[in-house]
């Protein structure tokens, strides 16, 4: 599989909107499920949000419901995650990743990290007072 690529981050206003993208190269932004993660410093790698291969089912942390909405575009190999009201605690550096295929889509197994095949290598976010 061939490593995604996330961009769009950088430094943002409390209260403020980034749009993060992740390129999916080949069949990987067409059939698979992606899940985006995020690190902040000293803390471990959180599940985010997680969007099915023809965007039909999505999931979200309860931390970020309301505010962020995960989308792709198949045909751009792009997923997206729109992410609004921004917060302090919304600084961290964020991942997508590629399901493995075949799992069921459920929230179990959108949030399990070990489920996913193929990573970004982070895109940070930061997020001033």
């Amino acid at each position: 599989q061939s490593r995604l690529v996330e961009s769009g981050g950088g430094l943002v206003q409390t209260g403020g909107s980034l749009r993060l993208s992740c390129a999916a190269p080949g069949g990987t932004g067409t059939t698979y499920a992606i899940g985006w993660f995020r690190q902040a410093p000293g803390k471990v790698r959180d599940s985010v949000a997680a969007i099915s291969w023809n965007g039909g089912e999505t999931y979200y942390a309860d931390s970020v419901k309301g505010r962020f909405t995960t989308s792709r575009d198949n045909a751009r190999n792009t997923i997206y995650l729109q992410m609004n009201s921004l917060k302090s605690d919304d600084k961290a550096a964020y991942y997508c990743a590629a399901l493995s295929p075949g799992l069921p889509l459920t929230t179990a197994t959108m949030t399990r990290q070990d489920n996913y095949i193929t990573w970004g290598r982070g895109t940070q976010v930061t997020v001033s007072s």
